[in-house]
């Protein structure tokens, strides 16, 4: 769906008329496009550690300009701090005063990074209030930017080097317009795993992935990213979504497979199709999710069971036959359909609180399951993004939930679709039990 007020404000009268009225002034997001430069101009590397210097030079053999001191008045593509050793408090004064320093030389479409460790591991109090410092200091710092800039973070755990595949992966896709709507969020970086792939418009060249609720929307979306980053594919969903799933699998060069997934052999009959198919499954991508908007006094158990098996039973990997693999569920925090009345609205909420946590705590608890069969397991979490779905909603709701986050507008399927492409990835095979949201940085509860 077209965000009209989003144009209307980036042309030359809609511009002029909104910022006399001071109204909101969304930036029309820097969306990848294969080819594209990994940023929009000269990279500032801030730090005086071992870990910054070896970032930076890596930074370099990727051809991009990199900076270790900012040039005043010089336009920059992207600002990197690197906060890996911070012992106290006081450590974080002269790269944050350095930043704030140039962050008016940010182009639009920006982007500001950190990269720390996590509080939870520090040795003392001091280091942990550093650490977690760097926290507070992002996500505020996220809702300052303008002009479509984004601010977020690499988290990497002790042992874990600022050039470790995954770190490198994840400050890839920050730097990229593949984040474009994910904003004040971290990734963790658990291990020393993932390797960066060698085209890095093909980073799922030879892949085989399965994608789940494919036929429309998100789903649809998803596919086609994947196809276009090189995996082949499998799509699934319900019998009664038959022409549209093949629809979109023609599209996409795969294979279409017509199954009601929250049925007990469902995941057997997935992996039975990729072996025979392909002999073998590396990815799944598990994006369909029902909704019943019922208060949970007033919910029966056909109801309840029609949601816990889709969203949340469904999505548990299958424990035989995917070593190595990567698994992504999609936490439903997307779907809008309650919007229209008070009370259904607190109904549609209430649900999706219960869903969002046994989806984000079956991740958390699969991990490390996954993790001992070198597998991965992360969940993607979307705000309010522009669907069919959301499309429905009232006008005057519409444009209220649009705004209610730092980039002041909805996203788009394929922002979903970027993240999960990249957590399929094997630049992200470090990266494991994590609920990355894409939402732009939401105000309210995000």
């Amino acid at each position: 769906m077209t965000d009209t007020y989003t144009q209307l404000v980036n042309s030359g009268p809609g511009r002029n008329l909104a910022k006399k009225l001071g109204l909101p002034q969304p930036a029309v997001l820097r969306r990848y496009k294969p080819g594209q430069p990994l940023a929009t101009g000269p990279v500032v590397v801030l730090g005086d550690t071992a870990g910054a210097d070896k970032l930076a030079a890596e930074l370099l053999s990727w051809d991009l300009d990199v900076r270790r001191h900012a040039v005043p008045a010089e336009k920059l593509g992207a600002i990197i701090m690197v906060l890996d050793e911070l012992q106290h408090p006081a450590d974080l004064e002269k790269p944050v005063l350095a930043a704030a320093g140039s962050l008016r030389d940010l182009r639009g479409g920006g982007r500001v990074i950190t990269v720390s460790r996590p509080a939870a591991q520090a040795s003392s109090p001091d280091v942990a209030a550093a650490r977690q410092g760097v926290d507070g200091f992002l996500r505020s710092l996220a809702k300052e930017l303008r002009a479509g800039a984004t601010g977020n973070g690499v988290v990497l755990a002790e042992g874990t080097s600022t050039t470790s595949p995954s770190a490198l992966g994840a400050v890839r896709f920050f730097l990229s317009g593949r984040s474009a709507f994910v904003d004040g969020q971290f990734l963790a970086v658990s291990s020393e795993d993932g390797s960066l792939a060698a085209d890095p418009d093909k980073p799922l060249a030879g892949k085989v992935a399965v994608v789940t609720g494919a036929a429309r929307g998100i789903g649809a979306q998803i596919a086609r990213t994947m196809h276009r980053d090189g995996a082949m594919l499998i799509l699934v969903d319900i019998p009664a979504a038959g022409d549209q799933l093949a629809t979109v699998a023609n599209e996409v060069r795969a294979t279409a497979l017509q199954l009601d997934i929250s049925r007990s052999d469902a995941g057997q009959r997935i992996i039975d199709h990729a072996v025979q198919r392909h002999g073998r499954l590396d990815i799944v991508v598990h994006n369909a999710g029902v909704t019943r908007d019922k208060l949970l006094a007033n919910m029966d158990q056909a109801r309840w069971n029609s949601v816990i098996n889709i969203n949340i039973a469904a999505q548990a990997p299958h424990q035989r036959g995917t070593a190595g693999i990567r698994t992504l569920p999609v936490v439903p925090a997307y779907r809008f359909s309650c919007f229209d009345q008070r009370h259904r609205r607190e109904q549609g909420a209430n649900q999706l609180r219960r869903i969002q946590g046994g989806v984000i705590g079956m991740v958390r608890a699969t991990a490390p399951l996954l993790a001992s069969r070198g597998g991965t397991i992360n969940a993607v979490a979307p705000g309010f993004i522009e669907t069919e779905m959301t499309a429905r909603i009232p006008f005057a709701v519409r444009e209220v939930a649009r705004r209610l986050n730092s980039l002041q507008q909805g996203g788009l399927p394929s922002d979903v679709a970027e993240t999960i492409a990249f957590l399929a990835s094997d630049a992200a095979g470090g990266i494991n039990g994590e609920v990355l949201r894409v939402c732009g940085q939401n105000l309210v509860g995000a």
